[in-house]
């Protein structure tokens, strides 16, 4: 495992951002800079290091882009047979090209835990009295981080700010058709039965997940942007789950929750002061990810030899200028 203090050197050259000419147009996402090729109906993904937390970007994260790209890009693989994915070429392990699809207006999220900290989480809404969540009924008596009777899907639209949405609203609101939401929720529950057989097998738990789809000139539904990453998803530690959920404690997890319930703890709410994020948060969530990567793939992640990444990037992108 690498530790946080290996980690140290490379706390500077972060990559916080990037601005490649000959690409394409440009537009910078919570984490990702995509550039657009209309014309060749593709679109480059590039993973930065940017952290994002409660639709908030708040810092970098070293090495946090290279294990995302080469994370969901291994996940790809795994899942290929589920449904087909978005990915031309991966020319750099922070960089992947892409198809570029007609995305739905609505980012599928799937649980099979009462739990989170965010404005759309399960377990926020239902501490605060919800039972019909996205037109799931849940049951009374339940506790925070308790597994549901079976996984639910609980879509939300896009914006500056997710908002919780049913099946039925999605069809009145024109997102999709009855038909199509049923293509993508089956789709949905079939990744993440996936996911969950594999993370079992490495002695985890995929606690939840966000996916999101498009259709490519074809019609067909496709999987987009990323897949079972620490930052779409939760993963807790198998073996330490049910101690500590007896217990009362917070699972022991592999994601940016370590980061959300850190930032509560600073006294963090929406709308008030954002709290000065430490190099020593940034370095322990770092060795998260990488943790995560190395325990998902059984591979060991690779430290690039060049702290340029922002360079080695662009030498590796320039078969794809326009």
């Amino acid at each position: 495992m690498i530790t946080p203090a290996a980690l140290k050197p490379f706390l500077p050259t972060a990559l916080e951002k990037t601005d490649f000419k000959g690409l394409g147009e440009k537009y910078a996402g919570k984490v990702r800079d995509v550039y657009i090729q209309k014309e060749k109906g593709q679109a480059i993904l590039i993973a930065t290091d940017r952290q994002s937390a409660f639709d908030i970007r708040w810092c970098s994260i070293p090495l946090k882009g290279q294990a995302l790209n080469q994370l969901s890009t291994w996940w790809f693989g795994q899942v290929k047979d589920v449904m087909p994915n978005h990915i031309i070429a991966v020319p750099d392990p922070n960089a992947m090209v892409v198809k570029d699809l007609k995305m739905l207006k609505v980012e599928i999220v799937v649980r099979d835990y009462l739990t989170g900290s965010t404005g759309t989480s399960a377990w926020v809404n239902y501490n605060k009295g919800v039972r019909d969540f996205c037109g799931n009924t849940l049951p009374e008596g339940m506790v925070k981080n308790q597994r549901f009777a079976t996984a639910i899907v609980t879509p939300t639209t896009k914006g500056a700010e997710d908002e919780l949405i049913d099946p039925k609203g999605i069809v009145e609101r024109g997102f999709a058709t009855k038909e199509q939401w049923e293509e993508i929720a089956d789709r949905a529950f079939a990744l993440f039965k996936k996911g969950q057989e594999i993370a079992a097998l490495r002695g985890l738990i995929l606690v939840d997940t966000k996916y999101e789809m498009g259709y490519d000139e074809a019609g067909t539904l496709t999987i987009a942007d990323e897949v079972h990453t620490p930052d779409s998803s939760r993963y807790w530690v198998k073996d330490t789950y049910e101690e500590r959920f007896t217990k009362g404690e917070e699972p022991e997890s592999l994601d940016k929750e370590f980061f959300r319930l850190w930032l509560r703890s600073q006294g963090f709410e929406y709308g008030g002061k954002h709290p000065d994020i430490t190099d020593e948060v940034r370095l322990m969530l770092a060795s998260k990810y990488l943790d995560l990567y190395e325990r998902m793939t059984g591979k060991p992640f690779v430290i690039p030899s060049d702290a340029k990444v922002a360079e080695r990037i662009e030498r590796n992108l320039a078969p794809f200028r326009l």
